[in-house]
């Protein structure tokens, strides 16, 4: 892996470098700022982010005021070493507005995206979990508990079974949608998160890669 210092960094004629800052986990785009050498040093020192206010002409702490901080998990420069890739883990929203992402104002959608949907629907669930809706089905598998959210996985698992069986692919989609919802359920229910399954399958991987490449 190259490893680049920062001296090695283009800065533009304010000695200013854009960064691009995405959530570690969802992938989103949270926002677009500026650093000069400073706020990436600090930045790199206390793990959190911090810029360059182009129009107050100083060093900002993200979160600092709001607590909204961003945790930094890696950094990174692209080709032309003139911008930087900051990925973070949010402990609130990115905006001032209180929106998840500063990009929220569409100019042009080929189509809906289904992108976030899943870390969407595990944010429903915890909602659910902590302020219960009377007719919600993730609220009725909460209330019969453990057993009954187990007893839906393992039907739908076996409805996977049989729409493939069938080679019916638009089964196999509906039922593996199913599977994943109540597998979220579960997940929430035995505090495993969407994060401990990729780090597993990280782990997996980087270990089965090292083995082949011995």
């Amino acid at each position: 892996m190259n490893s680049i210092h920062i001296p090695d960094l283009t800065f533009d004629g304010n000695g200013l470098i854009p960064a691009v800052v995405q959530d570690d986990v969802t992938g989103k785009v949270l926002m677009l700022a500026y650093m000069n050498k400073e706020a990436i040093q600090k930045t790199i020192e206390t793990k959190e982010t911090w810029f360059y206010s182009r129009s107050r002409n100083e060093l900002w702490n993200k979160g600092a005021t709001s607590g909204n901080k961003q945790y930094v998990k890696s950094l990174a420069a692209d080709c032309d070493k003139d911008s930087l890739l900051i990925t973070v883990s949010p402990a609130g929203p990115a905006c001032h507005t209180g929106k998840t992402s500063c990009f929220f104002n569409a100019v042009y959608n080929a189509k809906e995206s289904s992108r976030d949907v899943i870390h969407d629907i595990i944010g429903i669930i915890q909602e659910r979990k902590e302020e219960p809706v009377a007719d919600s089905y993730t609220n009725y598998l909460f209330r019969e508990g453990i057993d009954k959210v187990l007893k839906k996985v393992g039907e739908e698992a076996s409805e996977v079974i049989i729409g493939a069986k069938n080679n019916d692919k638009e089964e196999v989609k509906w039922e593996i949608a199913d599977l994943i919802y109540h597998t979220l359920v579960l997940m929430n229910i035995m505090d495993v998160s969407l994060s401990d399954i990729k780090d597993v399958l990280y782990k997996r991987h980087m270990q089965k890669k090292e083995e082949t490449n011995e």
